[in-house]
């Protein structure tokens, strides 16, 4: 269900990002609107995305999801509506891939968290989720791949 994982440090990256705070059962509506805004907000400001384009979650979703709707950018985004710049934080991540439908995407955190647990590793408590491969890129699922990380305690 997901790639061996691994330890790996990852520089800051800048992106232009949706803060959003939802009730779980709306997520995936308020999930694609927010990443139109974004892509159109680079779009009317000339800026090219410079990475897949992704989530990062500040809690594990209970009835509501809290996280940003991102875009890494390698220029700041002006304030444009919703969109503003922000940062991810240079870190010590744990990162895997998990390969098909989304919907099993929470089988797949169990499983990496389960291999988190194992090695006494300590996340920090946000994480993220980036769409390497989703729907734009090919209609089969099996094909759709979602890199999984969290940051880590040092």
């Amino acid at each position: 269900m997901i790639d061996a994982p691994e330890l790996v440090d990852v520089p800051a990256r800048k992106v232009a990002k949706i803060h959003l705070t939802v009730p779980s059962k709306e997520i995936m509506t308020h999930m694609g609107a927010g990443l139109k805004e974004v892509r159109q907000a680079l779009v009317e400001q000339n800026i090219k995305a410079s990475g897949a384009w992704l989530t990062h979650h500040f809690k594990v979703p209970d009835t509501t999801f809290d996280f940003e709707v991102c875009i890494p950018v390698e220029t700041d985004v002006d304030p444009q509506g919703r969109v503003v710049a922000g940062e991810l934080r240079a870190a010590r991540i744990a990162r895997t891939v998990y390969t098909g439908n989304y919907s099993g995407l929470p089988n797949g955190w169990v499983e990496f968290m389960t291999w988190i647990r194992a090695q006494e590793l300590q996340m920090v408590g946000d994480f993220c989720e980036a769409y390497t491969v989703g729907p734009d890129d090919s209609v089969n699922p099996a094909d759709w791949r979602t890199e999984l990380s969290c940051p880590l305690q040092v």
